[in-house]
């Protein structure tokens, strides 16, 4: 079954989706496209806002309406995996060789991370450490605009230093 427009007298095909409401994305009417590009032209979503309300829906839409949370919240994702990664709970760091990072039996796995993290084979866990620290406030989403670019390389960064850390402790 196909929708006539919505619009006053008119029998055409109603293809388009013109909003009811300026908040409601789920309440439409459907037009042809003679009425919808005459509806685009009068349809103004910031009509009813002052300039205030519309710099923080501008300044809301770089998240995409979204809350976020800054890198120190209790809350944040790479906040509590930043705290994990760096935390020795089991001492294993400690109380043995690992701060000598054994470069002699390296996977292939293990030097693709390191490649990702920008480090040289001959490198030490303290280093590897410090550089995963450098990295992560460096690409971090919050630092960046919420940027997914970033977004990804972050968690590229955060898998390598996984696959060093679990390498580690075999």
């Amino acid at each position: 079954m196909k929708n006539i427009c919505d619009w006053s007298k008119c029998n055409k095909i109603g293809l388009y989706r013109a909003p009811i409401e300026k908040d409601n994305s789920k309440k439409f009417r459907l037009l042809c496209l003679e009425h919808i590009k005459e509806f685009n032209k009068s349809w103004n979503y910031f009509a009813d806002m002052d300039d205030k309300e519309i710099q923080n829906f501008v300044k809301s839409d770089l998240t995409w309406h979204k809350p976020t949370k800054s890198f120190g919240s209790s809350e944040n994702f790479f906040r509590i995996l930043w705290l994990n990664a760096l935390d020795d709970k089991t001492g294993i760091f400690k109380n043995s060789d690992f701060k000598k990072f054994n470069n002699s039996n390296l996977t292939e796995k293990d030097k693709d991370a390191l490649k990702i993290l920008g480090l040289k084979s001959d490198t030490n866990w303290s280093d590897i450490q410090k550089k995963f620290k450098t990295l992560v406030k460096k690409y971090h989403p919050d630092k960046n605009r919420g940027s997914k670019k970033y977004e990804d390389i972050l968690k590229k960064i955060t898998l390598a230093y996984s696959q060093l850390k679990v390498s580690m402790r075999k």
